[in-house]
């Protein structure tokens, strides 16, 4: 099979290398720490100090990074993808990155001869190490055409949603989309108790009717109503994201005052919910400590 190049080894990128691995792909690794460079490495990962190995050996290079400032840094950076052109090679963008910044690379890459794709995701280091994380891809057919047997071994669903840059966008509004209904839900949570109905059992009608969602299906009875806030996505990721979108709409003269308050909402447990907490800890605002029935 093809060599895979992935280029950043936290969660999401060990369990991406882990998965793709499984499924029989030569499987390249960078990772700017050395100490993560070397636990890959003794997972059967080659891993490399440079990027360079990557671009020459690979026919797909996957980023799985924090930031769009960092995307752009492995992309343009002294030692970066474009220092390093090889025409052919295509470049997939998991990370939740902005989408100006992703169509601005694009066109770089485009002129060294090379492709980019955004296939942001979703389902968190336990989605990325069992293959089973969920894509919305941004790109040309014939680049999602090319890359799709790859993504096939890391994803259990995938949609292309558009060309390059709508991938991004759709994964800033579904996590905007995810931060509003932790908060909404857990009011309800909320109602429900002070009215002395089991939130468990409330969640169940809720499911069974129109006011369900990804977070009263999963979030609530997964993480938070069993106290457990073990996702391994943390507060400051999801603070990062829901920044990025109340940059989007406001680079789009969007006034929307739902999202607004919900950017407020999250900025402000800063002072109160650490960055390196589970992210559904968040309904703490509305629930207190006490988050089990």
């Amino acid at each position: 099979m093809a060599a895979v190049g992935i280029i950043g080894l936290g969660n999401m990128g060990r369990g991406m290398a882990l998965s793709l691995k499984r499924s029989g792909y030569r499987v390249l690794g960078f990772d700017a720490v050395e100490a993560t460079r070397a636990a890959l490495a003794e997972e059967g990962i080659e891993t490399f100090s440079d990027i360079g190995p990557l671009c020459r050996d690979a026919e797909i290079v996957i980023l799985s990074l924090p930031t769009a400032a960092i995307v752009e840094e492995v992309v343009t950076g002294k030692n970066g993808l474009l220092a390093h052109a090889r025409p052919g090679l295509l470049v997939v963008d998991t990370s939740t990155s902005h989408p100006q910044t992703t169509r601005k690379l694009s066109g770089l890459l485009a002129d060294a001869g090379m492709a980019l794709m955004d296939a942001p995701v979703s389902g968190g280091p336990k989605g990325a190490i069992t293959g089973t994380m969920t894509m919305v891809i941004g790109g040309s057919d014939a680049d999602v055409a090319r890359a799709t047997p790859v993504l096939e071994a890391m994803s259990a669903k995938r949609v292309h949603v558009g060309p390059v840059g709508a991938g991004h966008v759709t994964k800033i509004i579904n996590n905007l989309l995810c931060a509003a209904q932790l908060l909404t839900a857990a009011e309800a949570v909320r109602i429900a108790r002070e009215a002395g109905v089991d939130a468990e059992r409330m969640l169940e009608g809720i499911n069974a009717g129109s006011g369900r969602s990804g977070v009263t299906l999963v979030n609530f009875p997964t993480w938070v109503l069993n106290g457990a806030f073990d996702s391994g996505f943390s507060m400051k990721l999801m603070r990062k994201d829901v920044r990025l979108a109340e940059q989007f709409m406001g680079e789009l003269g969007l006034s929307l005052p739902l999202a607004a308050d919900t950017a407020r909402i999250w900025a402000e447990s800063v002072a109160t919910i650490p960055d390196g907490a589970d992210f559904n800890r968040i309904v703490e605002l509305q629930l207190g400590q006490a988050t089990t029935n």
